[in-house]
């Protein structure tokens, strides 16, 4: 049995912008504005799951989506290092963001560290693959990452090396150990319309 989990990243933030860890801040206006012009491409065939941010609530809303909050998709935990930008965690602790930029095992900020998150979403992709049909997911960019990074098998030091951009789809298609991976596509067409004719090929 195949199972199709699409992770939809969410809409920009002001924290986005900012280049600042996330302190929940919510979509803002010309993400949601996007993402309401991208509702009509999504079709919910199966379980709707959104990480429990503002930021993720916003866009799934956005989307039309009626989604259940799954804890084990949140954002990485960055710890006392939420709200600041990274050049202010920089300035007043640069051996600590080098560590952490370096080592998927280290959490200065105390929080988790990347392979905490890594571990979590992995289990959660684990819970997916005995799903029939589709599962949509509205996601933070770190958690995509940690799920490309989880379904191919790579080191986790691939893990900064993964660009998400915002309101992008990136397919997982498979079962749990062999999951096939499609990333960063526009929202446009994301729902399995590869043809143009509203029908899978290939």
């Amino acid at each position: 049995m195949t199972t199709r989990v699409t992770l939809i990243s969410a809409a920009s933030s002001r924290a986005l912008r900012e280049a600042r860890f996330d302190d929940d801040c919510p979509a803002d206006a010309a993400g949601l504005r996007l993402a309401r012009a991208a509702a009509g491409t999504l079709t919910a065939r199966g379980e709707v799951w959104v990480s429990p941010s503002a930021r993720c609530r916003d866009t799934a809303g956005a989307l039309g989506l009626d989604a259940v909050e799954v804890a084990a998709l949140a954002g990485l935990d960055v710890g006392r290092w939420r709200g600041a930008t990274l050049d202010e965690v920089g300035a007043r602790e640069p051996d600590a963001v080098v560590r952490w930029l370096a080592d998927p095992e280290s959490a200065p900020h105390g929080g988790e560290s990347v392979r905490d998150l890594c571990d979590r979403v992995a289990g959660r992709l684990d819970a997916a693959a005995p799903l029939s049909g589709r599962v949509i997911a509205v996601v933070e960019p770190e958690v995509v990452r940690a799920a490309v990074v989880r379904a191919l098998g790579v080191p986790e030091t691939a893990f900064w090396r993964i660009d998400v951009p915002p309101l992008t789809a990136t397919e997982l298609s498979g079962r749990a150990d062999r999951w096939n991976v499609r990333v960063g596509r526009p929202l446009t067409g994301v729902d399995g319309d590869r043809d143009g004719s509203g029908t899978e090929a290939g």
